[in-house]
């Protein structure tokens, strides 16, 4: 239960470490997991030191044991190596420090790494982490490309080396960092969240010239696979050789069998590029070449089409035939005039022979009354009425005189 303490009633430091000693002495013996980052075995001494850390939080702890126990472990771990031990906590009072006294080590076997390996694998990828729908394009031309490698490497050299001679002009921002051991995870982190900040990085390669399982264990970890994810800057991974499969290699946008093979992806070759160019070069000037050829055939060909070659051609012919139908027209209407001429003058000689002045230039004369009306029968006269006599050349009065057989 917690110690009831005030400002005027205090407890002594002594009493405060005996309490923590005691909490800690109710643990009991626990089996811990960690890697070892220092291993100290001094000639003489019957205990062996060692400092076990958690790789996946920045934590140590210090431990010790007899060396009959470190002894039947000695030909198979080493520092850097992950083991597990069955550790009693103990509290060192007078220096208030917390160390683990082992009485059992067990190395952790490379099947059971990679069984834990390959559950989180399959977490992570449940999570959508590993998709390829999140994976992003590279830039074609990388205006600055971010590194994260280990110093003086053969993989920076690699990187760098080729990457120049595709493309001169490229720029890098390097971060050099541990590339294994305990503190290559979060120094790995804090480069790629350094060059996912920085506006210039286009794109961020992490390389290291691969390595034994143990030695690429950094690049599977959570919190570095966790960390790439969230990166907005295109992430390549060029941690290894063909066969190497961190889970980096999953989680980034693009994975490079090789760090020769990461320079090459992220810059164009600029002598392809400059033989590219040539070629789209000549086949535009090809292509219009071809296009300008068969324009100017096609406008030769229309200006050699009688249409164009005699522009007056056509209205000329056309005037032909309209003389011609003119002329016929002419014709026909001459040849309708002149029987229509002939029909009159036929027409008139008849209406002139049937005329009654045709009839009265033969002797005849038209007897009219004084009302002007036709003398047509003898018996519509009287004797001694005055008739007027027409004939052919005018007309004169006359007077009905007494007719043969006592009749007027």
């Amino acid at each position: 239960m917690a110690v009831q303490t005030s400002s005027e009633a205090p407890i002594p430091v002594g009493e405060v470490s005996r309490l923590i000693g005691g909490w800690i002495d109710r643990l009991g013996a626990v089996w811990v997991e960690g890697q070892i980052t220092q291993l100290s075995r001094r000639p003489g001494l019957g205990v062996v030191f060692l400092t076990l850390r958690d790789p996946s939080h920045d934590i140590s702890v210090r431990v010790t044991c007899y060396r009959g126990v470190f002894d039947k472990v000695a030909d198979v771990i080493a520092e850097g190596a992950r083991v597990v031990v069955l550790a009693k906590p103990e509290w060192y009072a007078p220096r208030g420090e917390l160390s683990l006294r082992a009485t059992e080590i067990r190395a952790v076997g490379m099947g059971e790494l990679l069984l834990r390996l390959e559950r989180l694998k399959r977490a992570l990828a449940a999570e959508g982490l590993f998709a390829a729908g999140r994976k992003r394009r590279l830039p074609f031309l990388p205006g600055c490309v971010g590194l994260v490698t280990g110093r003086a490497s053969a993989a920076e050299r690699d990187v760098l080396e080729n990457a120049r001679l595709r493309w001169p002009a490229v720029r890098f921002a390097v971060r050099n960092v541990a590339v294994q051991g305990v503190h290559a995870v979060p120094q790995v982190i804090e480069a790629v969240r350094e060059l996912d900040a920085d506006p210039e990085v286009d794109v961020i390669v992490v390389a290291r010239g691969g390595g034994s399982v143990e030695d690429l264990l950094p690049f599977s970890d959570e919190r570095l696979v966790r960390a790439v994810a969230d990166c907005g800057t295109p992430v390549v991974s060029a941690i290894g050789h063909e066969p190497d499969a961190p889970l980096l290699d999953l989680v980034a946008d693009l994975r490079a069998s090789t760090p020769t093979d990461a320079a090459k992806r992220v810059v164009p070759d600029v002598g392809e590029e400059l033989a590219r160019v040539r070629q789209l070069r000549d086949r535009a000037r090809w292509v219009l070449e071809s296009r300008l050829d068969r324009e100017e055939r096609g406008l030769a060909a229309a200006r050699s089409r009688p249409v164009l070659a005699d522009p007056h051609r056509m209205m000329d012919g056309r005037a032909e035939e309209i003389a011609a139908l003119l002329g016929r027209s002419r014709r026909t209407l001459g040849h309708l005039l002149d029987r229509a001429g002939a029909d009159l003058e036929h027409t008139r000689a008849r209406v002139i022979a049937l005329s009654p002045a045709a009839t009265l230039r033969r002797g005849y004369a038209v007897l009219q009354r004084a009302d002007g009306s036709a003398v047509r029968a003898a018996d519509e006269v009287t004797e001694g009425e005055p008739l007027r006599a027409r004939v052919a050349d005018g007309a004169f009065g006359v007077t009905v005189g007494e007719r043969p057989g006592g009749r007027a």
